[in-house]
Protein backbone atom coordinates (compact mmCIF):
# COMPACT_ATOMS: atom_id res chain seq x y z
CA UNK A 1 0.00 0.00 0.00
CA UNK A 2 1.04 3.41 -0.68
CA UNK A 3 1.85 5.88 2.10
CA UNK A 4 -1.08 7.63 2.86
CA UNK A 5 0.62 10.53 5.36
CA UNK A 6 -1.04 8.24 8.29
CA UNK A 7 0.35 5.12 9.37
CA UNK A 8 0.29 2.74 6.07
CA UNK A 9 -1.09 -1.02 6.47
CA UNK A 10 2.50 -2.75 6.19
CA UNK A 11 3.47 -0.69 9.12
CA UNK A 12 0.56 -1.86 11.74
CA UNK A 13 1.73 -5.09 11.25
CA UNK A 14 -0.08 -7.04 8.43
CA UNK A 15 1.67 -8.63 5.92
CA UNK A 16 1.63 -6.89 2.07
CA UNK A 17 -0.63 -9.79 1.15
CA UNK A 18 -2.90 -9.78 3.98
CA UNK A 19 -6.48 -8.60 2.87
CA UNK A 20 -7.41 -5.46 4.11
CA UNK A 21 -10.43 -4.86 5.71
CA UNK A 22 -11.52 -1.32 5.36
CA UNK A 23 -13.33 1.18 7.98
CA UNK A 24 -15.20 3.88 6.06
CA UNK A 25 -15.95 6.34 8.88
CA UNK A 26 -16.85 10.10 9.16
CA UNK A 27 -19.97 11.92 10.45
CA UNK A 28 -23.46 10.98 9.51
CA UNK A 29 -24.17 12.07 5.85
CA UNK A 30 -21.16 11.89 5.10
CA UNK A 31 -21.76 9.42 2.49
CA UNK A 32 -20.33 6.31 4.19
CA UNK A 33 -22.85 3.45 2.73
CA UNK A 34 -22.48 5.23 -0.88
CA UNK A 35 -18.95 4.98 -0.48
CA UNK A 36 -18.57 1.21 1.36
CA UNK A 37 -21.53 -0.23 -1.32
CA UNK A 38 -19.94 0.95 -4.33
CA UNK A 39 -16.21 -0.29 -3.36
CA UNK A 40 -17.75 -3.38 -2.42
CA UNK A 41 -18.95 -3.77 -5.71
CA UNK A 42 -16.29 -2.92 -7.42
CA UNK A 43 -13.77 -4.73 -5.30
CA UNK A 44 -16.33 -7.80 -4.37
CA UNK A 45 -15.72 -7.65 -0.95
CA UNK A 46 -17.88 -8.54 1.85
CA UNK A 47 -19.81 -5.35 3.39
CA UNK A 48 -21.33 -4.38 6.92
CA UNK A 49 -23.44 -1.67 7.67
CA UNK A 50 -22.47 -0.55 10.97
CA UNK A 51 -25.58 1.46 11.54
CA UNK A 52 -27.08 -2.40 11.67
CA UNK A 53 -24.88 -3.34 14.45
CA UNK A 54 -26.51 -1.12 16.73
CA UNK A 55 -28.72 -2.20 19.58
CA UNK A 56 -32.07 -0.94 19.73
CA UNK A 57 -31.93 1.15 22.73
CA UNK A 58 -28.91 3.24 20.53
CA UNK A 59 -31.36 3.38 17.50
CA UNK A 60 -34.32 4.80 20.20
CA UNK A 61 -31.98 7.15 21.41
CA UNK A 62 -30.83 8.97 18.62
CA UNK A 63 -33.97 8.28 16.81
CA UNK A 64 -35.38 10.87 19.99
CA UNK A 65 -32.69 13.49 18.93
CA UNK A 66 -30.43 12.31 21.93
CA UNK A 67 -26.72 11.63 20.59
CA UNK A 68 -25.27 8.85 22.11
CA UNK A 69 -22.58 8.52 25.09
CA UNK A 70 -19.65 6.60 25.10
CA UNK A 71 -21.22 4.25 27.32
CA UNK A 72 -23.55 3.86 24.48
CA UNK A 73 -21.14 2.88 21.71
CA UNK A 74 -19.05 0.70 23.41
CA UNK A 75 -21.34 -1.70 22.99
CA UNK A 76 -21.93 -1.59 19.49
CA UNK A 77 -17.62 -0.61 18.45
CA UNK A 78 -16.97 -4.04 20.17
CA UNK A 79 -20.06 -5.95 17.94
CA UNK A 80 -18.24 -3.75 15.00
CA UNK A 81 -14.53 -4.88 15.75
CA UNK A 82 -16.25 -8.68 16.09
CA UNK A 83 -17.23 -8.46 12.15
CA UNK A 84 -13.92 -7.45 11.74
CA UNK A 85 -12.18 -10.29 13.94
CA UNK A 86 -14.13 -12.43 11.78
CA UNK A 87 -13.05 -11.38 8.18
CA UNK A 88 -9.53 -11.29 9.40
CA UNK A 89 -9.22 -14.51 11.43
CA UNK A 90 -11.33 -15.84 7.42
CA UNK A 91 -8.41 -14.40 5.76
CA UNK A 92 -10.90 -12.34 4.14
CA UNK A 93 -11.15 -8.80 3.04
CA UNK A 94 -14.02 -6.53 3.96
CA UNK A 95 -15.41 -3.29 4.23
CA UNK A 96 -17.54 -1.78 6.91
CA UNK A 97 -18.91 1.78 7.78
CA UNK A 98 -18.90 2.83 11.23
CA UNK A 99 -18.74 6.58 12.55
CA UNK A 100 -15.19 5.94 14.28
CA UNK A 101 -15.40 9.66 15.40
CA UNK A 102 -13.23 9.49 18.30
CA UNK A 103 -9.56 8.21 17.89
CA UNK A 104 -10.37 5.89 21.34
CA UNK A 105 -12.88 4.53 19.33
CA UNK A 106 -10.64 3.41 16.41
CA UNK A 107 -8.06 1.96 19.07
CA UNK A 108 -10.85 -0.33 19.74
CA UNK A 109 -11.32 -0.97 15.81
CA UNK A 110 -7.62 -0.92 15.11
CA UNK A 111 -6.15 -4.16 13.98
CA UNK A 112 -3.64 -5.39 11.50
CA UNK A 113 -4.83 -4.42 7.93
CA UNK A 114 -7.73 -2.42 9.23
CA UNK A 115 -7.74 0.74 7.48
CA UNK A 116 -9.51 3.83 7.84
CA UNK A 117 -11.18 5.76 5.15
CA UNK A 118 -12.59 9.15 6.61
CA UNK A 119 -15.00 10.86 4.52
CA UNK A 120 -14.53 14.84 5.26
CA UNK A 121 -17.31 17.07 4.39
CA UNK A 122 -17.81 20.68 4.77
CA UNK A 123 -20.67 20.88 7.75
CA UNK A 124 -23.15 22.79 5.31
CA UNK A 125 -22.94 20.42 2.66
CA UNK A 126 -23.82 17.33 5.04
CA UNK A 127 -26.68 19.62 6.55
CA UNK A 128 -27.91 19.54 2.82
CA UNK A 129 -27.68 15.84 2.75
CA UNK A 130 -29.41 15.28 6.03
CA UNK A 131 -31.94 17.31 5.43
CA UNK A 132 -32.94 15.62 2.03
CA UNK A 133 -32.06 12.16 3.26
CA UNK A 134 -34.94 9.30 4.25
CA UNK A 135 -35.48 6.40 6.27
CA UNK A 136 -32.87 6.71 8.42
CA UNK A 137 -33.52 7.07 12.38
CA UNK A 138 -30.47 9.98 12.71
CA UNK A 139 -32.14 13.02 12.96
CA UNK A 140 -30.33 15.96 11.36
CA UNK A 141 -30.37 17.78 14.66
CA UNK A 142 -27.18 15.59 16.01
CA UNK A 143 -24.88 16.81 12.94
CA UNK A 144 -23.70 19.47 15.90
CA UNK A 145 -22.80 16.78 18.33
CA UNK A 146 -20.92 14.45 15.48
CA UNK A 147 -19.19 17.65 14.42
CA UNK A 148 -18.11 18.44 17.84
CA UNK A 149 -17.15 14.41 18.97
CA UNK A 150 -14.93 14.04 15.75
CA UNK A 151 -11.35 13.98 16.40
CA UNK A 152 -9.47 13.79 12.85
CA UNK A 153 -7.57 10.81 12.06
CA UNK A 154 -4.21 11.05 13.31
CA UNK A 155 -0.57 10.33 12.11
CA UNK A 156 -0.61 7.11 13.87
CA UNK A 157 -3.66 5.82 12.65
CA UNK A 158 -3.58 3.57 9.19
CA UNK A 159 -6.00 5.30 6.92
CA UNK A 160 -6.82 8.12 4.30
CA UNK A 161 -8.96 11.32 4.21
CA UNK A 162 -11.27 11.36 1.41
CA UNK A 163 -12.95 14.46 0.60
CA UNK A 164 -16.77 13.84 0.80
CA UNK A 165 -17.50 16.90 -1.70
CA UNK A 166 -16.69 14.84 -4.90
CA UNK A 167 -19.37 12.02 -6.58
CA UNK A 168 -19.16 9.23 -5.02
CA UNK A 169 -16.95 7.43 -8.42
CA UNK A 170 -14.10 10.06 -7.66
CA UNK A 171 -14.23 8.94 -4.22
CA UNK A 172 -14.15 5.44 -5.07
CA UNK A 173 -11.01 5.73 -7.43
CA UNK A 174 -9.20 7.74 -5.10
CA UNK A 175 -9.64 5.41 -2.65
CA UNK A 176 -8.58 2.18 -4.90
CA UNK A 177 -5.64 4.29 -5.94
CA UNK A 178 -4.22 5.71 -2.74
CA UNK A 179 -4.52 1.87 -1.46
CA UNK A 180 -3.23 0.45 -4.40
CA UNK A 181 -5.94 -2.02 -4.81
CA UNK A 182 -7.54 -3.31 -8.06
CA UNK A 183 -11.07 -3.52 -8.93
CA UNK A 184 -12.09 -7.19 -9.30
CA UNK A 185 -16.11 -7.56 -8.96
CA UNK A 186 -17.53 -10.42 -8.02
Amino acid sequence: MQSTGHRAQEESGSGPDAPPVLVIMGVSGSGKTTLAGLLAERLGWDRQEGDELHPPANVAKMASGQPLTDDDRWPWLDLVAGWIDDHRAQGRPGIITCSALKHEYRDRLARPGVVFVHLVGARATIAERLDHRVGHYMPPSLLDSQFNTLEPLGEDEAGIVVDAGQTPEAEVALVLKRLGLESTPR
